[in-house]
């Protein structure tokens, strides 16, 4: 396997996303960790753009970086959970017999994966399977009443919960 431009911005980005995936329960504070969470989801939309799947890559960030966090980073602000104080504990053997056991784990992994991974070639000709035009036109042409369907319920649980909120208000 050729070491090539985009497989080492591959692995840069990958590596990155998963310090930050750790990051995500490592850390005791909600708003790290909310953070982490924001990071690795936009580092996420990156690696789509790096296997040529635009539309994925687009929505990774719009809908999950952009909307998702966003309402957990306001519930985490209301909630008021980044201020409090975490006392500091004991140190815990099981924290460390853990830490261990995912460790080897780990390594134990990469040692059935990387092997097979280095004889893999890459392919000739990328299929445009990611991109928008593709999977616009799949949508409206083979997948166009699943598609309609699936706005109908939208549509009805939009006008159900604004029905339902105007219900108590009155």
């Amino acid at each position: 396997m050729k070491l090539t431009p985009e497989l080492i911005i591959f692995g840069m980005l990958a590596g990155m996303a998963a310090l930050s995936a750790v990051g995500v329960v490592a850390f005791k504070n909600a708003v790290r960790s909310a953070l982490c969470l924001v990071f690795t989801f936009f580092i996420l939309g990156f690696l789509y753009f790096a296997l040529h799947m635009e539309m994925l890559g687009i929505t990774q960030i719009v809908v999950y970086t952009g909307a998702i966090m966003v309402l957990f980073l306001f519930v985490i602000m209301l909630l008021n959970l980044g201020a409090s104080h975490v006392l500091e504990e004991k140190s815990d053997p099981k924290k460390v017999v853990g830490l261990t056991f995912g460790v080897a784990l780990a390594v134990l992994l990469a040692s059935q994966i990387v092997p097979i991974l280095i004889k893999v070639q890459a392919p000739k000709a990328m299929p445009q399977f990611g991109s928008p035009q593709v999977i616009g036109s799949i949508l409206f042409t083979d997948y166009v009443y699943p598609f309609e369907a699936v706005s109908v319920l939208l549509l009805l649980g939009i006008v159900g919960s604004v029905l339902l909120a105007k219900r108590r208000l009155s």
